[in-house]
């Protein structure tokens, strides 16, 4: 208890001397390490005041008063700070830079304070609420610069600053990939987006390693800055990454402090507005004004390297091999050479010595179009003449004219119009090497500087020059490159193959990843004008500090590029002469146009055909359009005009699909990726395609459209019979509108219609879609596209099945194959089933009936009814209702009385003429009768006959009269018979006695 008491008496003690103590301090009059100064909010009028505000509250008193500070625009220029004790503009120290007026984020080992990585919801999709699936996604930072997301997440990275003043933010950035969605936009403080940013908002395309600069204005106040990422992954290939890097801020009005150089840079002078890299082979540390050598035997270190690292012995990563340029002697001779700049070890345990060079070899030939002067160089050969590489040039023969281009299969050395080079978006190690050596047979890409390096090889063309006899717009190529090659990976390398047409942008054409073996491409150019195609490869997208795929590589034996504008010549081709005698002048022909080889002259084709661009003279220049279709007055292009027919034995039908010619649109979906984005398909469909009639699908991923574009020319858009684009509904990703992406031309050539299931090697499947039982077939158009991809060598195709549907609106109903919700099962053929009522025959004098109407009122009524069910539309229509004059049913009525009565009067009049003779007939019987009696008994009369007439003289005065017997009679009769009577009884009459009867 006691020691209790003591516990307390002692805590309570320590406690009141801790509390004299403080109150002791807090009587000290504050120092200049007590307190720092800051600035008031301006007020209306502009200004502002200057206090001072301490480090640990209470700790000190008599605190300087408030004084006016600087106006609230007030700022210093770059290279100084504001000194806030004297209010003026001084220089910053060596080691240390400023912008005065604004900031600057250019070290990104972590996510530097007050910017933040928000991943936003998606669209539940049908595995349930996907926020959980996108937790991880964010940007990343890598050191020099910030990596964005790689998935389909909405990803936003966001930085808040006040601005005292009007000011700008602008950054660096890669954005490759239109398959990812980059957005750059800014909102106030009450979360309204800017205006003024809304031609800024969709930032443009660049190409593989290309740093652009995207630059936006401020307004005072706050602004919210988003960079905001949403990928489009649709299939399996990964998309690449946006990568932003040098954030920079004006317009914050003033820094009271100046910001050290980050390691690895350098500020020499005071007033600095930048850090410099320190030179290769030297670092330093954060804050320097100078950077420190390293020990040149033992170590190196990169540019901008905050330390040394210690040398490894040489191996066989470290060097490459070339092949010399030919020599005066036509030598050439394989060397290898260490990768520049060398940091391993020579002559040390463990160190591979540099292979000695090969022996001089022969030359390869020159290029076809070249020419070996006796020189160790090759020259093109000049206008007007060609050569295969080996002979010397020599002149067209007559009739003929040079096929320009360049052909490319020998490599001694890099032509003039191509380059090569090296960069990587982290480091400069592989700035000044060659990205492609050449090796004789084929060239390949150099060793690099890293793993991770894109390896550059280009070819410029400057436009291109159509044969002399093929007029400007007669097809719709008008040059092509191909080229062959091969990939031998080990890690995941991946080979771009881009094309920039008239410096505009760059986009990716096609893309080929892994091990591929020895294959052609080739690209069409549909449009005259300067491209250049680019070759990138990369071993892998990994940033290895060590070097462990440097023998991964990738090999092009040859390119070859047609009507090159300033190519040479291998071979000549005819040309088209023209008419005057002995004239040898080529001459260019009229569209639709081909070269007759009797005459060399220019001959259209016939009628619906179209003219195959660069083929042969002759007539197989022109191939025959398919069934059903026929060709546009240039005889560029087969389509249909919408009319068709089909015979089935003594039936035609004609069917009108002109209802069905305007683009018709369909999408399809929702689908969901493995993360829950919705998205759908779009199909834009041109069913005949005449003229002026194409499908158009368009992108707005991207903004990369501006004035320097023609007046109707739209960047990314597809223009042909059916296109595809993917939709990204707005809903759930943070977007206004609905983004079009990944548009693609799925037929750009018509085949031609028929009811037939197949048509040249495109294959209808009507097992895809429902059977009907009308007796009208469905018809099949077919479609193809032309260019080749990486999954369909053969280009895609499509099927699109017409089937009459009298229940359905003109327009109808355009489906898929619900086994196939995308349109395709293998990913290459498209088939699509267009019910409606438009796509039935036209009416004809076979689809109606006649009915013959009542006789009312002595007129009758003929009309004319549709067959049901009715199979056809337009055409013939139904006949008018036709009348005319008829007799009522009374009448007739009447008329059979009459010939009844008349009738019956008649058959009575027959009936007693008949019954009169039967008498006379009987009268004559009887009286043979009775003479057959009297023979025997008394003497034969000279005739028993009765003369004709006889009856008439009077002489027979004795009647024979039969009378037919009645009921009561024939029983007698009966009686009789029964009783042995056999005797008949006759009854006579006469005028003299009543009867005689003969027993």
């Amino acid at each position: 208890m006691l020691s209790l008491v003591w516990v307390i008496g002692s805590c309570a003690l320590i406690l009141g001397m801790l509390r004299l103590t403080v109150e002791a301090i807090g009587r000290r009059t504050c120092t200049e390490g007590d307190y720092y100064y800051e600035y008031t909010e301006c007020d209306g009028t502009g200004s502002r005041w200057r206090v001072a505000i301490p480090q640990i509250p209470g700790f000190c008193e008599d605190l300087p008063p408030p004084v006016q500070g600087t106006a609230c625009t007030f700022s210093c220029a770059a290279g100084e700070f504001l000194e806030m004790t004297a209010q003026e503009c001084t220089l910053c120290a060596a080691g240390s830079y400023s912008l005065g007026s604004g900031v600057r984020f250019d070290q990104w080992d972590v996510i530097p304070a007050g910017f933040s990585s928000l991943a936003t919801h998606l669209d539940n999709g049908p595995h349930g609420d996907d926020s959980v699936t996108c937790n991880s996604s964010s940007w990343v930072p890598q050191g020099s610069y910030l990596e964005s997301n790689r998935d389909e997440c909405t990803v936003s990275l966001i930085y808040a600053v006040h601005l005292k003043k009007q000011g700008q933010v602008s950054f660096q950035y890669q954005y490759p990939d239109s398959n990812l969605m980059f957005h750059f936009f800014i909102q106030n403080d009450q979360c309204q987006e800017m205006d003024e940013t809304a031609d800024k908002k969709r930032v443009r395309l660049t190409s593989h390693g290309e740093w652009a600069t995207h630059t936006v204005k401020l307004k005072s106040g706050t602004n919210i800055l988003y960079w905001r990422t949403a990928g489009m992954l649709m299939g399996s290939k990964v998309v690449k990454p946006v990568l932003l890097k040098q954030v920079q801020i004006e317009g914050v009005a003033y820094t009271s402090e100046c910001f050290p150089c980050k390691p690895g840079t350098f500020s020499r002078t005071p007033g600095s507005s930048s850090c410099e890299p320190c030179p290769r082979d030297t670092f330093s540390g954060q804050g320097a004004s100078s950077c420190t050598p390293c020990h040149n035997s033992t170590q190196y270190a990169p540019e901008g390297s905050d330390e040394c690292r210690v040398r490894p012995p040489c191996s066989v990563k470290d060097y490459f091999q070339i092949h010399t340029p030919c020599d005066s002697e036509g030598k050439t001779q394989v060397i290898y050479k260490w990768i520049k700049p060398q940091i391993c070890l020579e002559g040390v345990d463990g160190a591979t010595p540099l292979p000695p060079s090969g022996k001089r070899e022969p030359c390869p030939p020159c290029n076809p179009g070249f020419y070996n002067n006796d020189t160790a160089t090759c020259s093109p050969c000049p206008p007007g003449t060609y050569s295969d590489g080996v002979k010397a040039c020599k002149p067209c023969p007559a009739g003929t004219e040079p096929a320009l281009g360049y052909q490319y299969k020998w490599w001694n050395v890099l032509p003039a119009n191509m380059k090569t080079s090296c960069f990587n978006v982290g480091n400069t190690k592989c700035d000044s090497m060659n990205g492609w050596e050449v090796a004789g047979d084929h060239i390949h890409n150099g060793a690099g500087g890293s793993d991770n390096d894109y390896l550059i090889l280009n070819i410029h063309v400057p436009g291109f020059k159509l044969p002399t006899s093929m007029a400007e717009g007669s097809g719709s190529e008008f040059g092509r490159i191909t080229f062959v090659f091969d990939m031998v990976c080990q890690a995941d390398c991946e080979l771009y193959f881009m094309m920039d047409a008239n410096r505009k942008a760059t986009t990716v054409v096609e893309s080929w990843e892994g091990n591929k073996e020895k294959q052609s491409y080739t690209h069409v150019m549909t449009r005259n004008a300067s491209v250049s195609y680019t070759w990138a490869f990369q071993r892998t997208n990994h940033p290895y500090e060590e070097r462990h795929h440097v023998n991964d590589q990738v090999r092009i034996y040859s390119i070859l590029v047609s009507n090159a504008l300033d190519g040479v010549a291998s071979e000549c081709r005819a040309c088209a002469l023209s008419a005057l005698p002995s004239s040898s002048l080529c001459v260019p022909c009229p569209l639709g146009h081909y070269i007759d080889t009797h005459t060399s002259q220019c001959t259209e084709c016939p009628l619906n055909t179209h003219l195959i661009p660069h083929s042969a003279p002759g007539i197989g220049a022109c191939k025959p359009c398919g069934p059903a279709s026929k060709s546009n007055k240039e005889h560029r292009v087969c389509y249909s005009d919408c009319l068709f027919s089909h015979s089935d034995g003594n039936v035609t039908r004609s069917f009108d699909y002109s209802s069905l010619a305007p683009v018709a649109t369909t999408m399809v979906g929702p689908s969901f990726t493995s993360k829950g984005t919705k998205f759908y398909h779009l199909f834009n469909i041109s069913l005949c395609g005449g003229e002026g009639g194409r499908a158009v699908c368009t992108d707005n991923v991207t903004d990369i459209s501006g004035p320097e574009y023609q007046i109707g020319e739209q960047a990314n858009a597809v223009k042909t019979f059916i296109c595809q684009s993917t939709i990204i509904p707005a809903s759930g990703r943070g977007l206004n509108t609905a983004l079009s992406s990944q548009s693609i031309s799925l037929a750009d050539t018509f085949l031609g219609a028929t009811v037939e299931s197949t048509l040249g090697r495109v294959r209808a499947r009507p097992e895809l879609f429902p059977q009907t039982s009308s007796n009208v077939p469905d018809v099949n158009f077919f479609y193809r596209s032309l260019e080749a991809t990486s999954s369909c060598d053969a280009g895609r195709s499509v099927v699109l099945t017409l089937r009459c549907s009298p229940t359905k609106s003109t327009q109808g109903e355009l489906v898929v194959p619900s086994h196939c919700p995308a349109g395709t099962c293998d990913g290459c053929t498209f088939h699509f089933l267009w019910e409606s009522s438009g796509a039935c025959p036209r009416c004809t004098e076979a689809d109606y009936h006649q009915i013959d109407g009542a006789c009312k009122g002595g007129q009758q009524d003929l009309l004319y009814m549709w067959t049901e069910p009715k199979l056809c539309v337009g055409g013939v229509s139904l006949p008018d209702k036709k009348s005319w004059p008829c007799e009522s049913m009374d009448f007739w009525i009447r008329l059979g009385a009459g010939l009844g009565a008349f009738s019956a009067a008649l058959l009575i009049s027959v009936t007693c003429f008949f019954w009169k003779k039967n008498k006379r007939l009987e009268y004559k019987y009887s009286r043979l009768v009775m003479s057959a009696n009297k023979e025997c008994e008394l003497p034969c009369a000279d005739s028993c006959a009765v003369m004709e007439g006889e009856e008439n003289e009077g002489e027979m005065e004795d009647e024979v009269v039969y009378s037919k017997p009645t009921l009561m009679g024939k029983l007698k009769a009966m009686a009789s018979k029964r009783n042995g009577d056999p005797y008949e009884n006759v009854q006579l009459s006469s005028s003299k006695s009543q009867g005689l009867v003969w027993g």
